[in-house]
């Protein structure tokens, strides 16, 4: 799949264990999905462009850079909420939207029931947040949504993604791009991803 990639290494792949683990409490839970959620914003940030300037250290004048666009974060009501700490103490200078939506248990398709976000997205770089990329409709949803809003620049991070969801948005949004911490097997007959890590959003929040 060329829209994904996989960001790995031995660090990840402990913590991932430790967001499999049915028997992790929520407090491990959160943890680990900060510590992955910093890996995800080192690898998804070599994206990000560059302007150059002149900085004066106590000593000369050397080169200084900052980010070209502004950043924008829009986490996937609730779970991506819980990406959205490890994304702001690395990029303190963003900003961060909503998204609401809830899947239709019987459909799998995604229901919206909030949207707010800074106005100039035309010009940010925006970074979708959703630990789970499931079946694809509530990244798809969203990335619509979006776009409409005028952003053009999007990205999507989550923890974990299916091939069935990455390839739905690979159909809907071909420039889409995903960074995840684990391509897994496929999605079983309740939309779920397996092996999967459970529900994000009931493990992060304590309310299975």
């Amino acid at each position: 799949m060329k829209n994904i990639k996989v960001v790995s290494n031995p660090l990840i792949l402990r913590d991932l264990t430790i967001l499999r683990d049915k028997n992790t409490p929520p407090q491990e839970f959160r943890i680990a999905l900060d510590r992955i959620s910093y890996s995800l914003v080192v690898a998804l940030s070599e994206e990000f462009k560059l302007i150059k300037f002149d900085v004066q250290t106590p000593l000369e004048v050397t080169d200084g850079f900052k980010i070209e666009k502004k950043i924008v974060l829009i986490p996937v009501l609730r779970a991506g909420l819980s990406m959205v700490n490890s994304f702001l103490t690395l990029i303190p200078e963003a900003r961060v939207g909503h998204i609401g939506l809830q899947r239709n248990e019987v459909t799998l398709e995604p229901i919206d029931y909030y949207y707010k976000a800074p106005k100039d997205l035309n010009n940010s770089f925006v970074i979708v947040l959703d630990p789970m990329l499931a079946t694809g409709g509530s990244v798809i949803a969203s990335l619509n949504f979006l776009k409409k809003q005028g952003a053009s620049k999007i990205v999507v991070a989550s923890i974990i993604a299916a091939p069935e969801g990455v390839k739905k948005l690979a159909d809907a949004h071909s420039e889409a791009f995903v960074y995840t911490a684990a391509l897994d097997r496929q999605l079983n007959e309740n939309g779920y991803i397996i092996p999967g890590l459970g529900d994000a959003g009931d493990r992060v929040f304590g309310t299975l």
